[in-house]
């Protein structure tokens, strides 16, 4: 690690940087390649690695630094006691000493692990830069800041499974360099039918016992949301979570208007940043009337998880935006015993006319840079390290990282894993509950299309119906990485226009601001430099699409 200098460096970048919002509501996943860390070298070949052979013959021991599932807490504080814990330390022959940040402080047990002279060996974390819940300056800074490792040459080394992967998919290959060509994680690979997990829901019962139609476009919307009011008694009868100033409700309603709540990509590829666009002034006219009329929940301001699982079950609200899972599953799940009347369902993203294609909506990439891991620079044995981080991308690794131990929670059917019923059809605990003992829900591995943990058909028809918009088309990649100076100087303006727009953003939907100053709001924001900002992330996208 870099002495004090480096650790000054970092404290006084973070007050602006870690407020970097790239994007907001997209999900990722990738992989990466080898090679040299110039930008346009060849990448390696899949034959060049030598095989790998576990359990590795070794006493030594690493750290890793992780959350630990919320499913998981259920039963055990560490990852080293569950089963696939235990499992993951037979069959690659390293033990592990987990450390587990607290769920609701992970950015800030973060910050003050980072400034420490040691490091945990592997940290899982967003290094993309990305957002305020990422490394600040992205992984070329923590790299030069001597917090990570550059992984060309250990990948290229020891990491075979790895290397065929990212020599196979160009696409994940450029996710998870640098611009410069720097690898710097061992990626979250997600499937491509794992891509889209978060949209409108709406109670399907309710709109059956008032012979309502599904809602499609913005007036049918209303009727509805006026339906749920009158006849229906729902005190809120649209509700999201508004938490730190990130609303829920991502690009839903507000895609309606060819528009995003964050930056985008125009029609022509261009970037752009929703919030002062003209059309942005006529969703935030529609959220006006509704909150008005008590369609839009009166409290979105103070509504977080709990308080909207309240409003669900409760019957105070009849529609949200909400995922796949932690949403719409989690809800079912609840009330299935409690009233088997009650049904949610996904809902299309709502659009102007008939028959529009939705502008975007919630679209992850393959890379997930969250549960991804970084080798750190203070490791005393990065072999080991990178050895034992290949692992979950081999053939045993994935079924392990998967779908668990086999005999246990899984078993192999026509050469096809299979959960086991104490998984599938537990008495006590979800799906969810019990795969997170036996696997690891999210991490530096491949997610495998023959995993579905969907419990509901109701969330299999959701998927189908949120897969169905332009997200592809309007959202940035969101794995670009600014140089060290557009960095700082673009954490200082997003930091400003993002505080700024959201104290607007709810004044506008209040009423407290009147609508008429909406030029006033785009001139305050432009000083602010939005367009400044937008200038370094469309320098930022034209090098990524060079890599």
């Amino acid at each position: 690690m870099e002495s004090n200098k480096s650790k000054r460096k970092y404290r006084s970048y973070s007050a602006a940087g870690l407020s970097v919002l790239m994007l907001t509501g997209i999900v990722l996943s990738a992989c990466s390649e080898t090679g040299s860390t110039t930008k346009n070298s060849a990448s390696p070949s899949a034959t060049d690695a030598p095989k790998a052979v576990y359990p590795l013959n070794t006493k030594e021991t690493l750290t890793s630094w992780e959350s630990l599932n919320n499913n998981a807490t259920t039963f055990y504080q560490n990852l080293a006691e569950t089963p696939f814990g235990k499992q993951l330390a037979k069959a690659t022959g390293v033990e592990v000493k987990y450390i587990h940040p607290n769920d609701q402080q992970t950015k800030e047990q973060f910050n003050l692990m980072i400034v420490a002279d040691k490091l945990p060996d592997v940290i899982e974390y967003d290094w993309t830069g990305r957002s305020a819940g990422s490394y600040p300056g992205g992984p070329e800074k923590a790299i030069n800041d001597k917090v990570i490792l550059e992984l060309n040459d250990l990948i290229d080394k020891y990491a075979p499974n790895l290397k065929k992967k990212l020599a196979e998919d160009k696409e994940l290959d450029k996710m998870i360099k640098t611009d410069s060509g720097k690898y710097y994680v061992f990626p979250m690979i997600r499937n491509p039918s794992g891509l889209v997990f978060r949209g409108p829901i709406i109670r399907k019962d309710w709109l059956d016992e008032l012979q309502l139609p599904m809602p499609e476009t913005i007036d049918e919307w209303e009727t509805t949301l006026k339906a749920f009011r009158d006849k229906k008694g729902a005190k809120a009868p649209f509700s999201v979570t508004y938490v730190n100033g990130n609303f829920e409700i991502r690009d839903a309603f507000i895609g309606a208007y060819h528009t995003s709540n964050t930056f985008y990509l125009d029609d022509a590829g261009k970037v752009k940043y929703g919030p002062v666009d003209p059309q942005y002034k006529d969703f935030l006219a529609l959220f006006r009337k509704w909150y008005a009329e008590g369609l839009f929940d009166k409290d979105f301001a103070l509504t977080d998880g709990k308080a909207l699982d309240t409003k669900i079950l409760g019957g105070q609200t009849g529609a949200t935006v909400g995922l796949l899972s932690g949403g719409l599953g989690k809800w079912l799940d609840a009330m299935k015993t409690k009233d088997p009347k009650f049904n949610l369902v996904g809902s299309p993203y709502p659009t102007l006319k008939k028959g529009e294609k939705p502008f975007t909506g919630q679209l992850d990439f393959k890379y997930n840079p969250g549960p991804s891991k970084a080798v750190s620079a203070t490791t005393k044995n990065p072999e080991l390290a990178v050895r034992w981080l290949d692992y979950a991308y081999s053939t045993q690794g994935s079924l392990l990282f998967n779908f668990g131990v086999e005999g246990e929670s899984f078993t192999m059917k026509d050469g096809k894993p299979v959960y086991t019923d104490q998984i599938v059809k537990n008495e006590k605990y979800s799906l969810q509950q019990m795969v997170s003992q036996y696997t690891k829900p999210n991490g530096p591995y491949e997610a495998d299309e023959r995993r579905n943990w969907n419990t509901y058909p109701q969330q299999d028809a959701a998927v189908k119906l949120w897969m169905n918009t332009d997200a592809a088309k309007h959202t940035i990649p969101a794995f670009l990485t600014p140089t060290a100076e557009e960095s700082k100087e673009l954490g200082k303006i997003v930091n400003d226009v993002s505080n700024y727009k959201e104290e607007m953003f709810s004044k506008f939907i209040m009423g407290k601001e009147p609508l008429e100053n909406y030029d006033k709001y785009v001139e305050q924001i432009k000083k602010l430099g939005i367009d400044r900002a937008v200038e370094i992330y469309q320098k930022s996208l034209d090098r990524y699409n060079k890599r």
